[in-house]
């Protein structure tokens, strides 16, 4: 059983950064496709970011192309999204996602296994 939890979500001003951490355990972190996704108040749960579980292809929602970019530290088994540039409309709840050998997807159906989620508030 995998088990994911979030961290590093907090309250930030426009234009400011946040870096949210994944923490992987319970499986062979090297096997499973990472996925960070967000839901706002009264919207779907949407897309945001992939990595492949080779560490080697990324995928980006057009809305934060440029300004976000997913990582994975393999030595820590940990996923990460360095989140730049922020807008009041990046405000959700950030989700990491594991899959096993998911080539970056954004079909959130895909993923087997999700975290708790941490709360982004970009402040305008």
């Amino acid at each position: 059983q995998v088990q994911l939890v979030e961290s590093g979500g907090g309250l930030v001003q426009a234009g400011g950064s946040l870096r949210l951490s994944c923490a992987f355990s319970g499986r062979y972190f090297t096997n499973y496709g990472m996925g960070w996704f967000r839901q706002a108040p009264g919207k779907e749960r949407e897309f945001v970011a992939a990595m492949d579980w080779r560490g080697a292809n990324t995928n980006y929602a057009d809305s934060v192309k440029g300004r976000f970019t997913i990582s994975r530290d393999f030595a820590n088994d940990t996923a990460y999204l360095q989140m730049n540039s922020l807008k009041p409309e990046d405000t959700a709840t950030y989700y990491c996602a594991a899959g096993r050998f998911l080539f970056g997807v954004g079909d959130a159906t895909k993923y087997e296994y999700w975290g708790p989620g941490t709360q982004v508030t970009v402040s305008s």
